[in-house]
């Protein structure tokens, strides 16, 4: 990254940046989708179990991340600041940090999930292979929480093509994986929908992999000393990291478990709903990796601006971001309802279900448009290191408004769907609120 001082080269540069974090996201975000996608062509009982599997891993999933996150922009604003020769004790902590999360996340599974899965009023064979298809996620979990660190420390120096060239193996890599333990190919076992989760969990091993690799093989990552030697713990960075990250963490958490919540309220109209919902969500949220690698452009690059104080620039970036998510978010939003017919046919080949998939995302488009609005003004107040606010709001916007709302509609002549408004609706509050927050934050620091 370097200062930029016309608007061309601000464009120039937040498209460097913006443009390989999309291509990494949508590579991770593609394989919960992928796993979806192919236990439906196994049976519908796979294609239920593997989506409920994976509405439970999603919250726990995106939210740790987003705690682990905040390595991103305290690594920017060192950067920003010229103090390069801390980044080794940031990173460190945060692999530190990521052995107790991960410990936490497969402890918990194993003494919660199969409690959860009979609340859930699951037909049987679903809720067994919900239980095992995240035994097989779990399997992977500790790698995925060190690449998602590495994954900081790499993007937070600009090098994102590097990320990009990293997760760019993981999609061929699962649809291999789960085409050898799904169906059984290749005197594999046929697992059916349990093996996408023992897939994904391989794949996160692969990915952490060659993420240490290629750090210790190109030189600009290396000279960071990332691996040599032993760093102490440092009290002082950890609560660094933890004060920035669990107000973002929780913030996600809030955001990604009401889809979760909604899940269980959608048991009572059947198994075919259930599946259909699953299927249906999988699509914006593969969409979502757009205003989402928005964002994490804007933490890197407002926290660079931020750290070496040209807050003017750091402002206009945030209005870079909020212009181009919102034209992604239109293009998105009317692919989708040329598009809904063939992409429905993706995940099943039963044409009522096909049918009730299609419904669902009509109202994926709303989705689109709030989540355009959101994700760029939760990206800059990471930047600026204000995050304290956005988990409040997230709690109330999504908890108590969304998801109320989406309850009493679905008791409507719109049933199911009525939650998809509900959900709509908070995350439009939300980006009310959030964006009345980045504009004091401005304000407070110029």
């Amino acid at each position: 990254m370097e200062q930029t001082f016309t608007s061309g080269e601000k464009w120039r540069q937040f498209f460097v940046i913006f443009t390989p974090v999309v291509v990494s996201q949508l590579m991770l975000f593609s394989m919960a989708l992928i796993d979806t996608m192919m236990s439906g062509h196994y049976s519908n009982e796979a294609l239920a179990g593997t989506a409920i599997g994976n509405s439970l891993w999603g919250p726990f999933n995106a939210s740790l991340s987003g705690l682990l996150m905040a390595v991103t922009p305290i690594i920017s604003q060192l950067i920003g600041r010229g103090e390069g020769h801390d980044i080794k004790r940031t990173v460190s902590n945060g692999l530190y940090i990521t052995i107790g999360l991960a410990a936490l996340l497969i402890t918990l599974n194993f003494l919660f999930v199969p409690s959860i899965l009979r609340m859930m009023g699951l037909d049987p064979a679903v809720a067994s292979i919900a239980r095992h298809f995240l035994n097989g996620i779990c399997f992977g979990v500790p790698a995925f929480f060190f690449y998602s660190v590495l994954r900081a420390f790499i993007d937070s120096l600009g090098l994102t093509r590097v990320t990009m060239m990293i997760t760019l193996i993981t999609v061929p890599v699962n649809i291999f994986l789960n085409y050898l333990l799904i169906f059984g190919n290749w005197g594999f076992p046929e697992l059916g929908g349990v093996g996408s989760g023992y897939a994904t969990g391989i794949t996160y091993w692969i990915v952490l992999l060659v993420t240490i690799i290629l750090i210790q093989s190109q030189k600009r990552l290396r000279d960071y000393h990332i691996f040599s030697g032993f760093q102490r713990f440092s009290l002082e960075k950890m609560k660094e990291i933890i004060k920035l990250g669990v107000p973002n963490g929780l913030t996600i958490l809030f955001e990604v478990s009401i889809f979760s919540a909604v899940t269980v309220f959608m048991g009572r109209f059947g198994t075919d709903t259930i599946a259909a919902h699953q299927s249906a969500i999988s699509v914006p949220t593969l969409l979502y990796a757009f205003p989402l690698s928005i964002a994490a452009a804007l933490t890197i690059l407002v926290g660079f601006e931020t750290g070496a104080k040209r807050l003017l620039d750091a402002k206009k970036y945030r209005h870079i971001g909020m212009v181009s998510a919102i034209a992604i978010g239109v293009v998105n939003g009317v692919l989708l309802l040329l598009f809904r017919d063939q992409i429905a046919l993706l995940f099943t080949n039963d044409p009522k279900l096909a049918d009730l998939i299609t419904h669902f995302l009509i109202y994926a488009v709303l989705f689109q448009f709030a989540d355009a609005l959101l994700s760029p003004v939760l990206g800059a107040l990471r930047g600026y290191k204000d995050v304290t606010v956005t988990s409040i709001v997230a709690f109330i916007s999504y908890w108590i408004i969304g998801l109320p709302l989406g309850l009493l509609l679905s008791y409507t002549t719109l049933g199911p769907f009525g939650f998809w408004i509900g959900l709509s609706a908070g995350l439009f509050i939300a980006a009310f609120i959030l964006s009345i927050r980045v504009r004091f934050t401005e304000k407070r620091l110029a």
